[in-house]
């Protein structure tokens, strides 16, 4: 029975998160600027980025899913992959494969090192589950 509760308490912990200096302040920045206009988003990219480890000015993540950088994933429900690169909104084009920080996904994949899974909710409230398959 303790076991059991462990096992659920564990499943719900959210994977490390690290952050370059300068993602975290531009992140951080952008999640004020579109606090008035999308206030939910906005509160999940700082609940996020808060969690995160940040890195001295100057020092880049490896196998970390970064701005601007590429992401393989897997959605663990159907077990589909993409690649995507994750960045900011006004250069977000899905038929380029490049997706915005500010979606839910982009969102849950922000910082995630190569090999973790992690939880999030579409737009339609669905919770979905992925995992990081590769960084670039």
């Amino acid at each position: 029975m303790v076991m059991e509760s462990a096992m659920v308490s564990e499943s719900r912990v959210k994977p490390r998160l690290t952050l370059s200096a300068e993602d975290y302040e531009r992140l951080s920045a952008l999640a004020n600027a579109v606090r008035a206009r999308l206030p939910e988003r906005a509160a999940e990219l700082a609940s996020e980025i808060a969690r995160a480890e940040v890195l001295a000015a100057g020092q880049h993540p490896e196998d970390v899913v970064c701005m601007n950088g590429e992401v393989e994933f897997r959605d663990n429900g159907n077990g589909t992959t993409r690649k995507v690169t994750l960045v900011y909104p006004q250069d977000a084009d899905i038929s380029q494969g490049r997706i915005s920080v500010l979606t839910p996904v982009g969102t849950a994949l922000i910082g995630l090192h190569a090999g973790d899974s992690m939880s999030w909710e579409t737009p339609g409230g669905e919770t979905r589950q992925l995992t990081v398959l590769a960084v670039r």
